[in-house]
């Protein structure tokens, strides 16, 4: 026959009985979380002389939490970095040396100077950027050959962007960034 419980027993079973149940709900979410992130779906990314894997609706759900905070802090409406018509007069066989120059410039120039004071935009900022480290990586075992046409492109780019004050400057390059999006969109295949 058992001893009737004791309150220190009742205790002990219901801490046992939570830490399980704690558990349990904490493996079932690492393992959605896992679920997910292994069905996250990648394009392939054509750049002429080779391609790359992307994971477009990732930047594009990074892009949209800071959009909003980007473009309302724009105070310079009356200049344009990136023009579509840029985008679209990319000679082909130039696509790959223009993306890596372009991801360069994004790296390198805009999002290391990008400021938000929201920690939400700061991570996904931070998400953008490693994905742009990411995807500039893989393209860096390609080997693109830049003409000098491609170069000027993205020397007005820059051009641009030196003209106005840093962080102005890379406030208006991210929220110009669903240009870039859309033209990576059009690189992938082709229905």
């Amino acid at each position: 026959m058992m001893p009737p419980p004791t309150c220190l027993h009742l205790q002990v079973t219901t801490v046992m009985k939570m830490l399980l149940s704690s558990f349990i709900c904490t493996s079932l979410l690492l393992f959605l979380l896992c679920f997910l992130n292994g069905h996250v779906e990648s394009r392939t990314l054509y750049l002429y002389s080779c391609s790359a894997n992307v994971h477009l609706h990732e930047l594009q759900q990074y892009f949209s939490d800071i959009k909003s905070d980007a473009i309302s802090a724009d105070g310079e409406t009356g200049v344009k970095l990136l023009d579509t018509s840029l985008m679209k007069n990319v000679q082909e066989g130039q696509t790959c040396c223009f993306m890596r120059l372009l991801l360069r410039f994004y790296v390198e120039r805009v999002f290391s100077n990008y400021e938000s004071s929201q920690l939400h935009h700061q991570r996904s900022t931070s998400a953008l950027a490693n994905a742009f480290v990411s995807i500039r990586r893989e393209i860096h075992k390609c080997h693109c050959h830049c003409e000098e046409e491609t170069q000027k492109a993205i020397d007005s780019v820059l051009a641009n962007f030196d003209k106005l004050q840093i962080q102005q400057a890379a406030q208006k390059a991210v929220g110009e960034l669903d240009t870039v999006l859309d033209w990576l969109e059009g690189l992938g295949p082709k229905s």
